[in-house]
């Protein structure tokens, strides 16, 4: 297995960072792969992949170039470069890094990532630009109508990652954040399954980076800045794009029906605002109808308050789910 052994002062640095040329690398990944991780990602691609396939198609050395960039266990770095660490980062000047990356880097890199030596039509010198040119593309036609949406999903997930933090320590915050990775404790925390070199990461700079759809990836560089670039939780990635369980909204009304769907796992709030798309106040009343009902507790954990289903909210939802229905008599 691989494992990055992290003290105490980088632990203290950590960060959790939002990225837009992260998400738009997450986008990527999806749509060369053409697989979905649950039914909303399949109706995302269904919408987006003939636009994309269009552009490649039109760009044979491009699609060559994006399949050597991403490999086949490793991606090429200049096309993930690791994030500054500022907080509200702009799409153009992260896209500029890529674009400023030198063509001897850009070929070094793309061979170690294809593993083979390159094809002679990759012999060229607007490899980096024509990655930016792509990526540029895809924030264009894909994300940037779509992006603050997004951002609130990211911010809900850091939200819920530090309350775990705050409440379980390391373990509980990187619980399920990617496969294969966990903390082992004595300081090393397991990146991947796969066998790697551990690496000493003692003083260096830590980011966590979420992002919307289901990919992930490793990145660092030579300034000691290390990230790992993870999937928003299930229930966050997967907001809205499920439908309610049968006869469900019906019953409680679909706004507070969907709020009860998602309290599957515990939700403040501020995250329930985010990803719902509904206003605070809205929220508000069918927390405050939900909890007289018996249907969800709630519980404060450093300054939020969590809500998450009772037993009783479990079995409501699951017999929506399963078509069944509570006879009056029972």
């Amino acid at each position: 297995m691989g494992w990055w052994q992290v003290n105490a002062d980088t632990l203290a640095r950590v960060r959790f960072v939002v990225s837009p040329l992260a998400e738009v690398i997450a986008v990527l990944k999806t749509l060369e792969r053409a697989t979905a991780a649950h039914p909303g990602e399949r109706a995302w691609l269904d919408a987006h992949l003939p636009a994309y396939g269009a552009r490649i198609a039109g760009d044979p050395v491009t699609g060559l170039l994006i399949r050597a960039a991403l490999g086949s266990t490793w991606n090429a770095t200049f096309l993930t470069p690791t994030p500054t660490g500022e907080d509200e980062p702009d799409f153009a000047r992260e896209l500029s890094r890529i674009r400023r990356t030198p063509s001897d880097t850009a070929r070094a890199d793309l061979t170690v990532s294809l593993g083979v030596p390159l094809p002679a039509a990759l012999h060229r010198d607007d490899l980096a630009d024509r990655t930016a040119d792509l990526l540029q593309w895809i924030w264009d036609t894909a994300v940037a109508a779509d992006w603050p949406r997004r951002r609130e999903i990211i911010k809900a997930d850091i939200v819920a990652r530090t309350a775990r933090l705050s409440e379980g320590g390391w373990a509980a915050a990187l619980d399920g954040m990617r496969p294969g990775m966990r903390w082992l404790g004595d300081g090393r925390l397991q990146i991947t399954a796969h066998d790697h070199p551990p690496r000493e990461l003692s003083a260096a700079q830590l980011m966590f980076v979420p992002v919307t759809l289901c990919q992930s990836w490793l990145c660092w560089d030579s300034t000691d800045r290390n990230a790992v670039v993870y999937p928003c939780s299930g229930t966050l990635a997967g907001v809205g794009r499920a439908p309610l369980p049968d006869g469900l909204g019906r019953l409680l009304g679909s706004a507070r029906a969907g709020v009860l769907v998602l309290l599957g796992s515990p939700m403040t709030t501020t995250e329930l605002v985010a990803v719902t798309g509904q206003g605070l106040g809205s929220v508000g009343r069918h927390l405050r109808v939900l909890f007289d009902a018996g249907l969800v507790h709630r519980r404060r954990t450093g300054r939020s308050v969590l809500y998450y289903r009772t037993e009783a909210g479990d079995v409501l939802v699951a017999a929506r789910r399963g078509g069944g229905g509570l006879s009056a008599g029972a």
